[in-house]
């Protein structure tokens, strides 16, 4: 079995990144610089003609977005309960995994990106500036799914195994620190994706990918 996951360091890529990592498999981590455009060679192009990471390529056959990579990993890899087995614990989880992709994963891009929405540099700043207080709503949505999985007992956010959800959470916290929303504002969800990275397999990524889960200004200077 031979497998390659092509990802950028602090992308959502990340997500599949762990599982990779968590499975114990061999498998070869593939970096895309994007802000160098590496997305958008003829190369990368016959990979994914999207030009987006993540990518998993697997005995040559080749998977893109990330809903569907880890749905794939949780098939190949049932031993380590990536997703809950039972329908209904199974159809939440992906409930606020699709949500996680679908809205707070977008409304991000608004705020990273807003060059993407228009080219006047007014409309930019105003989209960059509405995405932000969005954004910071939605990570109060996401530590109030924290709270509410700790008063139930549960370990992570799917039940007692780590999974997808909690990759994605770090992932999307870390973001808000980009956008100056820093982890004394939602502290609850800090605190459990600090749980998170000390994870030996989640730390192994975060170090390969050389990533730093705080960006604010504060914990840079």
């Amino acid at each position: 079995m031979t497998m390659k996951l092509f990802y950028a360091p602090g992308a959502c890529s990340f997500v599949p990144h762990v599982l990779l990592e968590m499975s114990g498999t061999n498998f070869e981590p593939t970096p895309v610089k994007l802000h160098k455009g590496e997305q958008y060679t003829e190369d990368y192009k016959l990979i994914n003609p999207r030009s987006q990471v993540p990518v998993l390529s697997h005995d040559a056959n080749v998977i893109t977005q990330i809903v569907a990579i880890t749905l794939y990993l949780d098939m190949v890899f049932p031993g380590q309960h990536f997703l809950p087995s039972t329908h209904l614990e199974r159809a939440r989880a992906l409930s606020t995994f699709a949500w996680m992709n679908n809205t707070v994963h977008p409304t991000f891009t608004h705020v990273f990106m807003p060059a993407k929405f228009t080219d006047q540099p007014e409309a930019q700043a105003a989209i960059r500036t509405h995405a932000i207080g969005q954004y910071k709503t939605l990570l109060s949505e996401l530590q109030a799914l924290v709270v509410a999985n700790n008063e139930s007992g549960r370990t992570w956010l799917a039940g007692e195994h780590f999974g997808p959800l909690d990759a994605y959470a770090l992932t999307l916290t870390r973001w808000g620190t980009i956008a100056g929303i820093g982890p004394q504002v939602h502290p609850q969800l800090w605190a459990f994706v600090q749980k998170v990275a000390a994870q030996p397999a989640v730390a192994r990524v975060m170090e390969r990918e050389r990533l730093q889960l705080d960006m604010s200004a504060s914990a840079i200077a």
